[in-house]
């Protein structure tokens, strides 16, 4: 069963799936870029800036592609945070503890 935008259930799944995962990494690397990753960088709460804007920046991206943020709920919202959250956290601090330049 597909929505008014075309996308299954499981396609819709799949797309705010993917930009959350691509939006968290490129939040990491961003963070890592802006921020640095030294280790006295590591407590900055900039960081945690550049991770919020991604968060909010993906909304318009996931309109592009054909999903209805308009449905989204509070389960849906939290989900995409989590997920960019999480990905950023993991990559960020593989990017802080390897001491990689950017």
């Amino acid at each position: 069963m597909s929505d008014d935008s075309g996308l299954t259930g499981h396609a819709r799944g799949v797309v705010v799936t993917t930009i959350a995962c691509l939006a968290g990494i490129g939040a990491a690397l961003a963070s890592a870029w802006y921020v640095g990753t030294s280790p006295a960088n590591g407590g900055s709460t900039m960081a945690v800036v550049v991770m919020g804007a991604f968060v909010v920046v993906q909304f318009p991206i996931l309109k592009l592609a054909g999903v209805d943020v308009a449905d989204f709920g509070v389960k849906d919202n939290l989900y995409v945070v989590f997920m960019t959250f999480t990905l950023w956290f993991i990559t960020y601090t593989v990017l802080l503890t390897s001491g990689v330049r950017l």
